[in-house]
């Protein structure tokens, strides 16, 4: 037996709640199911519990645009991006559709009936949906496994080693010596959030990662926002509303300028950076820190890498935190690499010996796109690396199938509300048409393109798994919100989606 959908969304972390919100608006009359392999919904923000867990994307554009983020923190805590969540879930009725400890496994698109038939373990054994539509919203990492690096000596190591991904509850910390591997944005807010405790901590890094400290909560929304405004106050929530659209927008202009400075005046961007490092690392009057030299000196040891700017991921951390523990004497930044492990510690390169009681390898991702389901077309199963990605939410050959997939070099959620609008428009007009198939073919004459332009291991690990993506609209989005809004706002009917 099967049950059967209009629509069957696989994942209910951020992505999978905000797809199930925006058709739960846009198209109420389908069904709908979300199909969660764990236990609870919130994906990275349930799964990851880590000491000082937060967002590295300021939350106006990391928080929905048609569910206003309700604080002026810019850079939350996990436990506040869940609770959003959450709300969302409950206020748009998401949570009577989503079905708990069902693991997708498999997805077969059946031409002649016109619809996908999904495979999914439950604790009560296999089960089987049927859907007009599939929605792949499960990200892009592996919810099982972080990458693991083979470490010599490893198995000498007397003392804690610990995955971020999988954090022990009853890990404590308090008074030990602790070492953290990686240096990305896991690694840049584990160190801060650990540090008042642990006797020291160290951020191990083989190479530095541009780093800059902006205000935890931001200057424009505290200005415009009116969340300390007395009830009685006329047109309050007018000024809330006009208050968060400008804050939104002015943030997204930031995330798109700074992205284009560092493509098109790179060393000016490192300017840049450098000089906020060393503002931050500098000593502040009657505080303790560093002689601006000095700062110079340690920036240019520790946090400045030899790629440009957005090579890589940029970190932000919260009101300089990482640097106020460096300036404290309660955290350091090592740039080496690793010998071996030892009984009591990590042997480096340098000939330098790291003490540790805890290591924490924050060394990164597994990718693992749409949650590892294998994906058939007629039972022939698909090679997603050689497919291509239209508007990057459909591959070629792939009938009446989207995927969400998030900026790299912005805010998640930007790229995820453009698709969540395309889908909705997309599945609006197949039904004022009457088509039951949207297929897009590969162009022959469309060059191809990285479908993840970035130099990042986890994404270099795993880029010939991936889909290819073109050298032109609209099989290419350009990585740019502004100029992708205008890409993903145009008529579905463009000759390059084949309806029947």
């Amino acid at each position: 037996m099967s049950e059967h959908v209009d629509v069957l969304i696989v994942g209910a972390g951020l992505s999978g709640i905000g797809a199930a919100a925006q058709l739960r608006q846009g198209l109420p009359e389908l069904s709908v199911a979300v199909l969660e392999g764990r236990e609870a919904s919130g994906g990275t923000w349930d799964l990851f519990r880590y000491p000082g867990i937060r967002s590295d994307s300021d939350m106006f554009t990391f928080g929905f645009r048609w569910h206003p983020w309700p604080s002026d923190r810019s850079l939350a805590d996990g436990h506040m991006i869940l609770d959003y969540l959450h709300t969302i879930e409950r206020e748009y009725g998401v949570d009577e559709l989503i079905r708990y400890q069902h693991t997708v496994t498999a997805a077969d698109w059946d031409t002649a009936a016109k619809q996908w038939t999904v495979t999914a373990t439950t604790p009560e054994g296999e089960k089987r949906f049927t859907a007009n539509f599939l929605w792949a919203c499960a990200g892009y990492y592996d919810y099982d496994e972080g990458h693991k690096p083979q470490f010599p000596g490893l198995a000498e190591f007397e003392g804690t080693f610990v995955h971020p991904q999988h954090w022990p509850e009853d890990l404590d910390y308090t008074g030990k010596k602790v070492v953290v591997i990686g240096s990305g944005a896991t690694a840049v807010t584990l160190v801060p959030a650990m540090a008042d405790r642990a006797e020291h901590i160290t951020m191990l890094q083989r190479t530095p990662t541009y780093i800059m400290s902006r205000p935890a909560k931001d200057p424009l929304a505290r200005l415009l926002g009116g969340s300390r405004l007395p009830d009685f106050v006329p047109f309050k929530g007018l000024r809330r509303k006009a208050g968060y659209e400008a804050t939104r927008w002015a943030n997204i202009l930031i995330l798109v300028g700074s992205y284009q400075l560092s493509r098109r005046k790179p060393e000016l961007m490192k300017r840049m950076v450098r000089k906020n490092v060393v503002e931050q690392l500098t000593a502040r009057p009657g505080q303790p820190g560093m002689s601006e030299q000095e700062a110079e000196a340690y920036a240019a040891e520790h946090f400045s890498p030899p790629y440009d700017p957005w090579d890589q991921r940029l970190c932000v951390v919260p009101d300089g935190d990482l640097f106020r523990a460096i300036r404290k004497g309660r955290a350091s930044v090592v740039t080496d690499r690793i010998r071996s492990f030892t009984a009591k510690g990590i042997e480096l390169e340098s000939g330098e010996t790291l003490e540790a009681d805890i290591v924490i390898s924050a060394t990164g991702l597994r990718i693992k796109l749409f949650g590892g389901v294998q994906v058939h077309v007629d039972g022939k199963p698909v090679d997603v690396s050689q497919t291509m990605s239209y508007k990057a939410l459909m591959l070629s050959g792939v009938p009446n199938f989207a995927f969400t997939i998030g900026y790299t070099n912005a805010s998640w959620t930007l790229k995820a509300d453009l698709v969540g609008e395309f889908v909705v428009k997309l599945l609006r007009h197949m039904r004022s048409q009457g088509f039951t198939e949207a297929l897009v073919e590969r162009d022959p004459s469309v060059g191809e393109r990285p479908f993840m332009d970035l130099a990042s291991g986890y994404i270099q690990r795993a880029a010939e798994t991936m889909p290819r993506q073109g050298d032109r609209a609209p099989w290419m989005l350009k990585q740019n919100y502004l100029a992708d809004l205008r890409v993903m706002g145009r008529d579905v009917e463009d000759g390059v989606i084949r309806f029947s």
